[in-house]
């Protein structure tokens, strides 16, 4: 047997890549002398199912290390770190590459010769007795063992999708020791999307599955009509996604390293981005007339928001899948836009898949000649090799017409963000529309939101929320989406009526930050982050069903004297969304601490001003 072993810079994380005579490669994970991913295998299938290089003959290998970084147009840091020792394999068919951080470990192949593959064989077999967060689809987040890993779908998926019993990127898994891993994707380029099953005879083991369907087929083609794609063609030379785990002595440690996905990717094909604007937006709720929309716009400076958004049914006969470049009677979108644009507000459409499949080159033009900002692409596809290509190039080609793009349904961030940085958001989650549970809130920090954007859509004061407002609030700060949907299911007259004070708080938070501090959480209990975007600091603290009081350490602060702009929870209403917002101002300082009490499903929102 012949291995190859590669050490993260801190010395903390090591890889092991072992070659055996007459077996299938592995690759191991060490954190601090302890295994964290036990003997795993590697390798890559044929179409027809023969497996490519077995047994496997090492040919060379060689070493590099990397110690750059990098500035995204935005993101959760000013500056993105990528240090890192590299290791690479060769063997007589493809290469392994394995990378070494301090934040995680990552390995992918590259075929020397094109091929026609159908699948790989990378496996991730974690120590007995770890718990593993998992979802599918815009399901529930299920804990369970690995060997038991099924979560329940959606229930729309529709039998156009791959029928294992799948988990989607990522998955969280909380080993026996307090360590957790992160399992997740990057760099995924005109390949298939990345999902987990459950090794049949394996136990605690994770195996990857290349997606043979769209994640979900909802559309116009009818359950069943989605043809599988069993194999796919990639070329000489081609690199395959990096396969990526997070690594953290805690749950909250996982969350800072979260800028490890993009990191990996390929670095931005645009050369100028100056014009990719993030914000806040509202969208024109069942209004799709000329003057919802100028109400929106001035509702829009009213409350210094960067964009407002036509949703469905604004275009054609108002159907989904009519012409996209006609608005319907009523809207003169091209007024709107006008208005907007004086007043620095930018307009969103929504588009569905079926017209940008049929008339894209013409929605762009068109679309470019009003001035509008942005995309939102509705009932999207993506799993299959031929989906992710479609969608690399659609997203390529709104920014070449400089709109931003923000997709909607089953997807999954892979940091195309860099590669292609006008895709700004993405949804691919149980979003708070569907008015879900704190302890759901509470459990996406550690599990989708790790990876990419996440289009949460908060619903501000909804009758149907099981949250407090405070609650609500405090997702501006803790979920990350550089372009954040405000008063999801609102129109400006809600706010006309009565007072507000607590607006305030979305009044002045940004979505992009120049530094991010996880100050404590526990998975589907509680989270408190920290973000700074320029001189301010702003903090967002969210609890499951049971009251809590935190005690934060505020040394995330910069020296001097500092002035908390707090939104908390006043007294606990039998419902969690009557429980009022009461709005104060207190006087801390760096390395002092603070109290906060949350009630059941509630939350804190504060803004840090120097002064």
């Amino acid at each position: 047997m012949a291995s190859y072993s590669v050490v993260s810079p801190d010395r903390r994380l090591k890889v092991v890549l072992a070659f055996h005579p007459n077996k299938l490669p592995t690759w191991e994970v060490w954190r601090d002398d302890a295994p964290v991913l036990l003997p795993s295998a590697l390798g890559l299938r044929a179409a027809g199912g023969s497996i490519i290089g077995n047994p496997s003959r090492v040919v060379g290998h060689d070493y590099k290390s990397i110690d750059t970084s990098w500035d995204p147009p935005y993101g959760i840091a000013r500056t993105y770190n990528d240090r890192c020792e590299e290791l690479t394999v060769r063997l007589a068919e493809f290469d392994i590459i394995a990378r070494c951080y301090d934040e995680g470990v990552a390995l992918r192949y590259r075929v020397r010769n094109a091929l026609q593959l159908s699948g790989e064989i990378t496996h991730f077999r974690l120590p007995p007795g770890t718990q593993v967060y998992a979802s599918r689809d815009e399901g529930e987040v299920f804990v369970t063992s690995p060997s038991r890993m099924a979560p329940t779908a959606h229930p729309d998926l529709t039998d156009s999708c791959d029928p294992e019993p799948l988990a989607d990127i990522p998955v969280t898994a909380c080993l026996p020791s307090g360590q957790t891993l992160v399992i997740s994707e990057s760099d995924r380029l005109h390949y298939p999307r990345l999902a987990l099953v459950a090794a049949p005879e394996e136990q605690d083991t994770l195996v990857t599955h290349l997606m043979r369907f769209p994640g979900r087929a909802t559309g116009y083609s009818g359950p069943g009509n989605t043809p599988p794609q069993d194999s796919f063609q990639v070329d000489a030379a081609f690199t395959t996604p990096w396969r990526v785990i997070l690594v953290g002595a805690r749950p909250v440690d996982v969350i800072g390293s979260a800028a490890l996905i993009q990191t990996l990717a390929t670095p931005s094909l645009f050369t100028d981005t100056s014009w990719i604007r993030p914000g806040r937006a509202i969208r024109s709720f069942r209004d799709n007339t000329t003057e919802g929309g100028l109400a929106c716009v001035d509702f829009a400076v009213q409350r210094k928001l960067e964009y407002i958004e036509y949703d469905a049914h604004w275009y054609g006969d108002g159907t989904d899948p009519s012409d996209a470049t006609v608005p319907i009677p009523g809207l003169d979108i091209q007024r709107v836009v006008e208005y907007a644009k004086q007043r620095n507000v930018g307009v969103i459409v929504y588009v569905d898949r079926v017209p940008a499949m049929r008339q894209l080159d013409e929605i762009l033009q068109t679309y470019s000649r009003w001035g509008i900002a942005g995309i939102k692409f509705g009932f999207i596809w993506e799993g299959r090799r031929s989906d992710v290509d479609w969608l690399f190039n659609v997203i390529k080609k709104c920014g070449e017409h400089r709109l931003l793009v923000n997709l909607h349904d089953n997807l999954r961030p892979a940091g195309l963000d860099r590669t292609l940085p006008n895709y700004i958001a993405l949804e691919g989650v149980r979003g708070n529309e569907q008015f879900p549970t704190a302890r759901h809130n509470v459990t996406l920090p550690f599990t989708r939101n790790l990876i990419g954007p996440i289009d949460y859509t908060i619903c501000y004061a909804h009758e149907k929320n099981q949250t407090t407002n405070a609650h609500q609030l405090a997702m501006a700060v803790v979920y990350y989406n550089p372009l954040t949907f405000l008063y999801w299911y609102d129109n400006p007259g809600k706010y006309a009526q009565g007072e507000w004070p607590e607006l305030g708080f979305f009044d002045e938070c940004p979505t992009t930050w120049d530094e991010t501090r996880v100050v404590a959480g526990e998975i589907g209990e509680y989270i408190v982050i920290a973000r700074r975007h320029g001189q301010r600091w702003f903090l967002g603290a969210m609890t499951n069903e049971l009251a809590r009081q935190l005690d934060i350490d505020l040394s995330f602060l910069a020296s001097g004297k500092w002035e908390a702009h707090t939104y908390k929870d006043g007294p606990a209403a039998r419902v969690a969304n009557q429980t009022p917002v009461l709005v104060g101002r207190q006087s801390v300082a760096s390395g002092s601490r603070m109290k906060l009490d949350l009630a059941p499903s509630g939350g804190q929102a504060i803004r840090f001003v120097a002064r």
